[in-house]
């Protein structure tokens, strides 16, 4: 029988390591209980934070009481733009602060908990064919589910006051689908919407869309919440600081991440880690080349992109973003406008904060100099929109001016004619209000506007996204892009006394600046662009083609004559069918062939291994694979065109392409021929490996015209085949290859 000495022995060995297991929740030796904890406890930090998805007790815990919750879904940035815009508006007009959220940072079943004295909008982008941006996905999926249910065990929001302004293209056959989509279940969950739903239009004017549709929302947004309009005042989001001394390894000059100006500061040039949309890697130009035979009136450059040891990997048919900088001019321009053209003023040091975080985030990395900003972080070159003119009215530097943008900022059909027709810039319209030339070199009217309303009104330069024209098992270590060069010339210009004159695309003309200066080529400065595109005869002459400062930020986007881009990869659903016995039909003039060419590269790729490891009848099985493709003339603007007869050879009769050449072909009636031509006159052959063969269809290319044609024909050529009419058999089908994914498109206006 044990001693008691054993059993205090036995029992202190137990209650010792418990004891000093929860030493700082037993009150006996001083502790505290552990849920109260203030230190380093998380449960008093999941007090004082609440759950960091819980977007409700978000915007009841902020220090202002929010009472609007900003939802965007958003692909490239606009979308967010515009519930940005939403979210200031509201402080503007009401005093009313809000939480702008990517959706897919939150939870929603606690939707049911939105008191009835605030509001959720949802400003959604319709991607793709009907679908929704990537950081909507998670939102779509829990409200369209058929058994969904909210924290407080219900499936009603009677509560839940909503607002919904949708982004899409009237040119897709699902436009703004997403925001019908939210907007529709929504009612049927028994929330109430608060005005109308707005829905914008890509292919027209999204921002006459967006202000015709929102001063009726503001006013039932109003009614609803029993809130007035008034009071708030010019609210400012962000405080400028000049920074007089700053480490120099500390300022931004251009780099787009954080990563990038260790790198760039260190003399590495390279910023380290993954590199995506918040950290793009500058690539080195491995080659480039012009695929127009037309001398300097069109161009297409064709670009590849040194991707070894970067770790970034692509897959045919995804995309690449390219990060442009303005262009000199437009830079020049705006700092004058501004008065900080001098060298001294132009590359002084700025810090910039914001007021509200949640309201108004800094869009670039700061400190930065006024020219970094301005060639590398704002999109200064964009058309000027109607209502940042009306914004910076109160700023002109006289009562004419004043008069000026206001009539601009106000009056649609004024803006239309003397605004947006003719492309103006936000430079272009200040200089054109106060009378100054709009010709380098400036001499401008110093317009005293606060560098944080510039910071507010100016939306950040995004990236451009264009196909991939390659294949990565072909080319593991490159990435290929097709770009046409934009250039149009614009409506008559009253402030350049309606000369005509050419506006250029920004980040196409910025790939042709690279791809001549990698080349050895000088960008032409000055002589005849081309016939004018607005039925004129005379050709229009410009004193300059707009040049850029291709050296990047501290000089390091190029080294004895190896230039590099910023670039980063965005994922792509636009693929082959996996089995190559699949047939495939791709239709895609002009630069629309780019991920085709990526097509049949991986298609190349594969019969060559296969041919080695089982023979040259190794193909025998393989279905076929057609490009329709168009141009204007064979020995003009017919791009890769001695890349194809390889390819054919390659895949061994199992790759057929039909071209339509415009000016060259022409119908029995004398009209041109087209891609959907083509495809109508091989519906016989194609029609039965769709309906029985399961083909693939993929159109990528212009979606106002040309891909409208081709499903046109496709319903006309399936509806024949099944022996009924376009407009029910044949809308039947091509439904049916969409919602199977059987018919792809990758289509822009």
């Amino acid at each position: 029988m044990p001693s008691p000495i054993d059993l205090t022995i036995l029992l202190l060995t137990i209650l010792l390591p418990l004891a000093w297991w929860f030493r700082n929740s037993l009150p006996i030796i001083g502790g505290k209980p552990r849920a109260a904890l203030t230190t380093n406890g998380s449960a008093a930090r999941k007090v004082d934070e609440g759950d960091p998805r819980d977007f409700v007790g978000k915007m009841e815990r902020a220090s202002q009481n929010k009472r609007c919750a900003m939802f965007y879904g958003s692909q490239t940035g606009t979308a967010e733009e515009y519930a940005l815009r939403l979210a200031k508006e509201a402080k503007s007009r009401f005093g009313l602060s809000s939480l702008v959220c990517d959706p897919e940072e939150y939870e929603f079943n606690n939707l049911d908990q939105v008191p009835e004295d605030k509001a959720v909008f949802f400003v959604v982008a319709t991607y793709g064919e009907g679908e929704p941006t990537d950081n909507a996905q998670p939102l779509l999926e829990f409200l369209m589910d058929d058994g969904v249910e909210f924290s407080q065990g219900g499936n009603r929001l009677e509560n839940l006051n909503y607002v919904v302004f949708g982004l899409g293209n009237k040119t897709y056959t699902y436009y703004n689908e997403i925001a019908r989509k939210i907007d529709k279940r929504l009612e049927e969950l028994g929330a109430r919407r608060i005005g109308e739903r707005g829905e914008g239009d890509d292919d027209k004017s999204m921002e006459e869309d967006y202000l015709g549709w929102k001063d009726g929302m503001w006013e039932a947004f109003a009614a609803r919440l029993g809130v007035e309009e008034g009071g708030a005042g010019d609210v400012a989001d962000f405080v400028v600081t000049e920074v007089a001394a700053h480490p120099a390894d500390k300022v931004y000059h251009g780099e787009l991440s954080p990563r990038a100006l260790l790198a760039s500061a260190s003399g590495t040039t390279t910023p380290v880690g993954s590199y995506d949309a918040k950290n793009p890697y500058p690539a080195p130009v491995l080659a480039s080349k012009e695929l127009f035979s037309v001398g300097g009136d069109r161009n297409c450059v064709h670009i590849e992109f040194d991707i070894t040891g970067s770790g970034m990997t692509y897959q045919h048919g995804d995309h690449v973003g390219i990060w442009p900088s303005n262009p000199d001019v437009e830079v020049d321009r705006m700092l004058s406008v501004l008065g900080l053209d001098g060298d001294d003023r132009r590359h002084a040091i700025v810090s910039i904060e914001s007021l509200d975080p949640a309201l108004a985030k800094v869009p670039f990395p700061t400190p930065a100099t006024y020219e970094a900003i301005f060639r590398h972080y704002l999109d200064i070159s964009a058309i000027a929109s109607r209502q940042t003119i009306a914004l910076l009215a109160r700023f002109a530097p006289s009562e004419e001016a004043r008069e000026k943008l206001t009539l601009w900022g106000t009056n649609r059909e004024v803006y239309a004619a003397e605004v947006d027709g003719p492309a103006l810039k936000l430079a272009e319209v200040l200089q054109a209000a106060v009378g100054d030339s709009l010709h380098p070199p400036f001499s401008s009217t110093v317009w005293p506007i606060p560098f944080d309303r510039i910071v507010s009104s100016v939306p950040r330069l995004q990236p451009r996204y264009y196909s991939i024209s390659s294949s990565a098992k072909l080319h593991p270590s490159a990435i290929h892009v097709t770009a046409v060069v934009l250039k149009y010339q614009s409506a008559a210009s009253p402030a350049h006394k309606h000369e005509p004159r050419w506006v250029f695309g920004l980040s196409t003309n910025f790939i042709l600046n690279v791809k001549n200066a990698s080349s050895g080529a000088n960008t032409p400065v000055e002589g005849q662009i081309g016939p004018s595109t607005l039925g004129s005869p005379e050709t229009v002459t410009m004193s300059k083609v707009p040049s850029y400062r291709l050296a990047g930020p501290r000089g390091h986007y190029v080294k004895q004559n190896v230039y590099k881009v910023p670039i980063h990869v965005r994922r792509s659903t636009f693929r082959l069918p996996t089995s190559p016995k699949v047939p495939v039909i791709m239709i895609g003039p002009g630069t629309g062939v780019a991920p085709f060419r990526g097509f049949v590269q991986e298609r190349v790729a594969l019969a060559r291994k296969a041919i080695e490891k089982n023979g040259a009848d190794a193909l025998k099985d393989w279905a076929p694979m057609y490009l329709f493709y168009g141009c204007r003339k064979a020995d003009e603007d017919f791009l890769y065109r001695d890349e194809w007869p390889k390819y054919e050879s390659e895949l061994g009769g199992k790759f057929n392409m039909s071209v339509a050449f415009s000016r060259e072909s022409r119908k029995a009636d004398g009209s041109k021929v087209y891609v959907q031509d083509l495809v109508w006159d091989m519906r016989a052959e194609l029609a039965p490996l769709i309906l029985e063969k399961r083909a693939y269809i993929y159109i990528c290319g212009d979606a106002k015209n040309m891909s409208k044609a081709v499903e046109d024909r496709l319903m006309k050529m399936l509806a024949e085949a099944k022996g009924g009419s376009p407009e029910v058999e044949g809308a039947k089908e091509l439904k049916l290859l969409k919602d199977r994914n059987r018919l792809m498109t990758d289509v822009w206006s």
